[in-house]
This record gives structure tokens, C-alpha cells and sequence, in this order.
């Protein structure tokens, strides 16, 4: 495999897992790296098939170069419309909360959407630091590990889009596990730990006139 575009890279032959999304993204795995690929094409771009060779060409003109030496399997499946994470009440209400409150996470802060939609998903806040710089901020009412690592996958694509980055990551939550706090400032994302009920008083009292 070679990648051909502003930097490049090659991986040896090896076995690998190709993946083809319906979105158009192409990614290449390894079995021994969780989620992350070992290199990959986000959509829109263009899979160009030949004997032995797949080309895989972005908007940029960058191209990922696949040589296909042995095919052990190949599958296809329609897995259809995803509902994506449903979140419950006080999850749900916590992300809102925040988002009328975004200088929870800092002075200067400022909301920019709400569930600001990537290609894996949408973010729960993306918010302006007081320098005008991205973050993303996830919001759980429990944070484990497996928040940080949708973080970490929102991130990685977000700092691929020029008019975003740099985007620095926040993981916003009632309760952070030990484990869940370590991997995150080991990625380089703050966690911020968030008291629902102060939260709530504060819309009790922009509420209440007397």
C-alpha cells in the first residue's frame, strides 16, 4: 500500500482487512490496533479498480494505492440506516445545560452547534475557546474509556478539515473513571467533571422571575 499526497507512506505486503463504507471511505486495518487503521480515505473520493490494483483518489488528488497480491475473502453487507447513539434524559439534558452554559468549560468560551455532524457522527458540542480556536466536547453522564476513544475518532477527522483545526478535545461528564482520565490526557484531551444539579440551578434560576 502507498499513499501519495502531501506526505507519503508505504506499508509492506501483508494481511490486511480492507473495509468500504457506503459513505465512499476506504480504510485499511491491521489485527492488532482496536478501531484505528493503518491508513485510510474519508469521504468524498473515488475508488478506481484495475487488475491487482485498487487507486483511491480524494477531491485533493491525494491517492491511496492498495496492491491486492492474495484476496482470502470478500463480503459485502447492506447494514442500513444507523439510529446512532441515543443518549438518556439526564445525558441528553446534561449536553443541553452545557451548551446554554458553554464558559462551564472555560472563560471566554462560546457555543458553536450542537450535535455538529461528522462523517462517524455527530459531536455533542463544538464549541470556541476564548482564542477563537475549535474544540470538540463530548458529553456523558458516566465517562469510560469508550467515550474517549469516540472522541479520539471525532477528533482525528476533525483535524483533518482546514477551516476546524487545530481542534482540541474535551470529555465532560457527572463522573470520570480513573482509566478513562488517564487515556484521555495521555491523547492530549481535558476532562472536565460537571455538577448536574449546579447546572440545573442555574437554569432554575434564568427561569424563575421571583
Amino acid at each position: 500500500m502507498d499513499y501519495v499526497g502531501r506526505l507519503s507512506a508505504h506499508l509492506p505486503p501483508a494481511t490486511r482487512l480492507l473495509m468500504v463504507k457506503a459513505d465512499g471511505s476506504v480504510s485499511i486495518h491491521a489485527d492488532d490496533r482496536a478501531y484505528k487503521p493503518l491508513n485510510w480515505m474519508s469521504p468524498p473520493c473515488k475508488l478506481q479498480e484495475s487488475e491487482g490494483v485498487w487507486r483511491v483518489v480524494n477531491k485533493a488528488g491525494e491517492e491511496l494505492r492498495i496492491t491486492l497480491e492474495e484476496i482470502f475473502q470478500d463480503t459485502s453487507y447492506e447494514l442500513g440506516v444507523d439510529p446512532g447513539l441515543v443518549k438518556d434524559g439526564v445525558e441528553a439534558h446534561l449536553q443541553e445545560l452545557l451548551a446554554a452554559n458553554p464558559t462551564t468549560f472555560g472563560e471566554g468560551f462560546t457555543l458553536v452547534r450542537r450535535e455538529f455532524m461528522t462523517a462517524i457522527g455527530p459531536v455533542d458540542l463544538l464549541c470556541k475557546d476564548a482564542n477563537g480556536g475549535s474544540v470538540a466536547v463530548e458529553v456523558k453522564r458516566r465517562g469510560e474509556i469508550d467515550g474517549v476513544e469516540q472522541l479520539t475518532r471525532y477528533l482525528e477527522l476533525m483535524n483533518r478539515d482546514p477551516l476546524l483545526a487545530p481542534v482540541a478535545g474535551i470529555f465532560a461528564a457527572q463522573e470520570i473513571k480513573p482509566q478513562a482520565r488517564v487515556l484521555a490526557e495521555d491523547r492530549g484531551i481535558r476532562c472536565v467533571v460537571v455538577d448536574y444539579d449546579k447546572l440545573r440551578g442555574i437554569e432554575k434560576n434564568e427561569l424563575t422571575l421571583f
